[in-house]
């Protein structure tokens, strides 16, 4: 048996060597994930050559460290092989457990790799170790050393893969260098060295000479070197992904004041934090103002409730923030601003901040009001002169009636004249068209009432099953239908929104009996009614048909006031899509037209799935500190 020892400072710098090569391969591995396919080969690598040298340079100067009484040289052959496994399986490890579609249970395969890698390569370099003596290992402690290294390069493997700060990459670099370490000097334990006879002559030479220290030193030396640059490219490669960052921040605080938009943060709990130079420019207030909660201060009084409560409805559900109010600017005036923010999830799920933006719409919602106004005076002067034109209106059809009552009296006194019967029949032509044209009149003007007092009435709105709603307005037309030998078609399974009953069902009559009027003879008709969800909360109803279907260059005239288009072979006066657009609009929503002439039309109507006017109780909201 050969007494045997280690050198402590060689065995200190061997762990040093396994946990800084471990850190840059893993460092360097990290980054392959979303790597473009040429950088994915170089950081691959890197970080094969980084661990995979840095392995076998611990083991190298590990193996210096060993003190005993042989002396001993290397197989060059082996000694070259143990670095390629090393290079290998480590490479191959990280190769895996990187790829884009990589699951956490990955390391599971990856891992193992890695640790029997870590172990061929220290028994083929021990297997390199030739001594004037015999060699032997202890099954269960080898056992013992591989199972170190695939259960510590499994766990390190899992570290680094996941989302990680810099001290846990540097807990996953220890935990790679205790694999590696722990694996050679247990499998160094394993080991028993039997000196041959002619070998006890060199018993008294010390196995790490000055010239064995100096080779350590030099081995250890260049792998530092090499382990420094890999750390360089590392560093130069996350000032490159800074500068990228910042663009990118840069360009999207860009975006905001392209948008006139106002950035602000707030911590998970909806408080506001830290420096917001975006809100203390709007509101002039300072951090000590807007911390916490003092946000809520510069919100107009008669918004701030409101948006407390729905702030703090968004905060406990987890969602998307979309609301309006009044905001203080720091000249005092009242400016209007959409706010729409969303929470930002850390890799488990929690919210980590909220990130929002305050766009202005001030200006939006003064033409907005101006048009309303406009409006609604061009519907009062609507309903004034119509209402005006009836008095005259009702004048002319009472001398009509008399002219009618006269024509007689007229016919009498011509008695035999040559030209009392033209005389009569050109009274009575006369009369016909006047008669006519009050008809006509009367209708215009009823048609202008109705849609000025639509554009005055009072929505009031309620939940609908639009389903059942939809299916009612259907059974009602059914005689119509079966008449023209057509189907009215309800999806079973429409969506239930919020609006005017009164108003949804207008609309939708307005459209099925449309279609029902202007099928195609030629076969059988075919009407469905569907919805589908829509962008912001909304839905788009469908009423579709396969009838005769309207010229594309009569699309935008349909919907204006007493313009009709194609055959005009139905009884109408013009109004019904007029009436269908207005109150659609009034429920802020908007209706579209598709058609083609022998083929069909569909109508589409998209509406908001919750109205302005509806009134909803909201569960109780979590109560702001500020309160």
């Amino acid at each position: 048996m050969v007494p045997t020892g280690y050198n402590p400072a060689l065995v200190a710098l061997s762990i040093a060597i396994a946990v800084f090569a471990a850190y840059t391969a893993l460092d360097l591995g990290g980054r392959v994930r979303g790597a473009t396919a040429t950088a994915r080969l170089a950081w691959l690598t890197g970080a094969a050559l980084a661990m995979g040298g840095g392995i076998w340079s611990m083991h190298f100067v590990g193996m210096l460290a060993f003190e005993m009484g042989l002396p001993a040289t290397y197989h060059l052959g082996l000694t070259v092989l143990s670095l390629a496994i090393a290079v290998g399986f480590t490479g191959t490890a990280l190769a895996y457990v990187a790829r884009a579609q990589a699951r956490d249970r990955d390391v599971l395969v990856a891992g193992p790799v890695m640790g029997l890698g870590v172990a061929a390569m220290h028994y083929t370099g021990m297997a390199a170790m030739q001594v004037h003596g015999s060699l032997a290992f202890s099954p269960s402690i080898v056992a013992l050393s591989v199972a170190i290294a695939v259960s510590a390069a499994t766990a390190a493997l899992w570290l680094t893969f996941r989302p990680s700060n810099p001290w846990q990459k540097l807990g996953a670099a220890c935990l790679m260098g205790a694999a590696v370490a722990g694996m050679h000097y247990t499998g160094m334990a394993a080991a028993t060295i039997t000196a041959e006879e002619g070998g006890a002559h060199a018993t008294h030479i010390a196995a790490t000479s000055m010239d064995q220290q100096n080779l350590a030193l030099a081995v250890a030396g260049a792998t530092f070197v090499i382990l420094f640059l890999a750390i360089l490219a590392s560093s130069i490669d996350q000032q490159r992904i800074g500068g990228e960052l910042q663009a990118s921040e840069e360009r999207f605080r860009a975006a905001v004041r392209a948008v006139r938009g106002v950035l602000w943060t707030n911590d998970p709990q909806g408080r506001m934090t830290g420096e917001q130079p975006g809100w203390a420019a709007l509101t002039g207030q300072t951090r000590a103002e807007y911390e916490g909660y003092g946000w809520a201060e510069a919100v107009h009084p008669d918004d701030r409730q409101a948006s407390i409560d729905e702030w703090n409805r968004t905060v406990a559900a987890r969602r998307t923030f979309v609301h309006e109010h009044r905001v203080r600017a720091g000249d005092g005036t009242w400016r209007h601003f959409a706010i729409r923010a969303v929470p930002v999830l850390d890799a488990h799920g929690a919210i980590r901040e909220w990130v929002g933006v305050h766009t202005d719409i001030t200006e939006q919602r003064e033409v907005e009001g101006e048009l309303r106004e406009s409006n609604e005076e061009i519907q009062r002067y609507a309903y004034i002169v119509s209402h005006d034109l009836r008095a005259p209106l009702v004048n002319v059809m009472g001398f009509t009636s008399e002219l009618e009552a006269t024509r007689a009296d007229v016919r009498d006194a011509l008695g035999d004249h040559p030209q009392a019967e033209r005389i009569d029949a050109d009274m009575a032509e006369a009369l016909g068209f006047i008669g006519a044209a009050i008809t006509k009149m009367e209708g215009l003007i009823a048609a202008i009432l109705k849609l000025s007092r639509e554009g005055r009435r009072r929505f009031d709105a309620e939940t609908l099953d639009m389903t059942a709603l939809l299916q009612g307005i259907a059974d009602a037309q059914r005689h119509q239908a079966e008449r023209r030998g057509a189907r009215v078609t309800v999806s079973p399974d429409l969506p239930v929104i919020t609006a005017d009953r009164l108003a949804v069902e207008q609309i939708f009559a307005n459209l099925i009996d449309n279609a029902l009027k202007y099928l195609d003879p030629a076969r059988p008709g075919r009407i469905e009614v569907s919805a589908k969800p829509a962008p912001g909360k909304r839905v788009r109803f469908a009423v579709s048909d396969n009838g005769r279907g309207i010229a594309e260059k009569d699309h935008a005239r349909v919907f204006e006031l007493f313009r009709r288009s194609g055959q005009q072979d139905q009884p109408g006066d013009g109004i019904g899509l007029a009436h269908v657009k207005a109150l659609v609009r009034a429920l802020d929503g908007r209706i579209e037209l598709a058609s083609k002439l022998g083929e069909g039309t569909t109508f589409t109507v998209t509406l908001p799935r919750g109205a302005a006017t509806a009134v909803e109780t909201a569960t109780a909201p979590v109560r702001l500190a500020a309160e």
